[in-house]
This record gives structure tokens, C-alpha cells and sequence, in this order.
């Protein structure tokens, strides 16, 4: 199971994970060992989310889904596969953690009166300055 926060687990046969050849520095290592890690998570068959989780998983990782809704995590960035392994759940905790959490409400608030009279002023001001450096039309000379 990975533990993803409070009431909310998935089941680790719910998740893929493909091997492939990694870019990059690693001597001998890059040409033998499979070690870049993607995991791959199909959001819509999931057993372990509700109906809810999963709708709002797919609107708040709406670019991270692919157009199966599969939620693909990558990692090269260690040379050993295991260790790209545990970063790629990670990211892929963190990853859904962060977009199952309850965002707080946000209430809007009034523009103080002196900070709008202020940037009327201001405006104005800007105006009457750029007004100045124009030429003088042909009628006044």
C-alpha cells in the first residue's frame, strides 16, 4: 500500500512501472542497466479512490494525465533503480496528496479608498507628464 494521507491508500498492484535505459553521465552503468523508472497509474480503474477523489484528481491534474487518464511519474536522475523506484512513488505521494488536499476558501476583499484615489491620482499625473512632452499642435505656433 502507499500511504498516500489520511484515509486515502493505494494499492501498489494498481501501479506499473516500466524500465528503460537512462540518458545522461553513468560510465559503463547507462549501457547495461536499465535504472530510469516511470511509473504509471490508470486514475479512472482505480479501486482505492472514491468516485469523488477520482474527479477531483482528474481536474486538478488534468496536465499530468495522459488521454487514457493514466498518471505517468518519471525518474532518471539516480543510477541505481532502486532508488529512482522510491523517488518516483514519492513524487507520486506527493503528487496526490497535494492535489486531494481542501483549499481554503477565498473571500474577496474591498480596495481601500485612499489606495484607489491614489492610483487615480497617479494615473492622472503620468498623463499630464506625457501630455507635456508632446509637440504643440500646428495651430498654436
Amino acid at each position: 500500500m502507499v500511504h498516500i494521507r489520511e484515509g486515502v491508500d493505494i494499492e501498489e498492484n494498481e501501479l506499473r512501472f516500466f524500465f528503460s535505459r537512462s540518458s545522461g553521465p553513468g560510465g559503463q552503468n547507462v549501457n547495461k542497466v536499465d535504472t530510469r523508472v516511470t511509473l504509471v497509474f490508470d486514475l479512472m480503474s482505480s479501486r482505492s479512490l472514491a468516485t469523488e477523489q477520482k474527479a477531483e484528481l482528474r481536474r486538478r491534474l488534468a496536465s499530468h494525465l495522459n488521454r487514457r487518464g493514466e498518471l505517468r511519474v518519471v525518474s532518471q536522475r539516480h543510477r541505481s533503480q532502486w532508488r529512482n523506484r522510491q523517488e518516483t512513488l514519492e513524487r507520486f505521494r506527493q503528487l496526490l496528496a497535494s492535489a486531494l488536499e481542501k483549499r481554503k476558501k477565498r473571500y474577496g476583499t474591498r480596495i481601500p479608498t485612499r489606495s484607489r484615489v491614489r492610483r487615480l491620482e497617479d494615473k492622472a499625473h503620468r498623463s499630464r507628464t506625457k501630455q507635456m512632452r508632446r509637440k504643440p499642435a500646428s495651430s498654436e505656433y
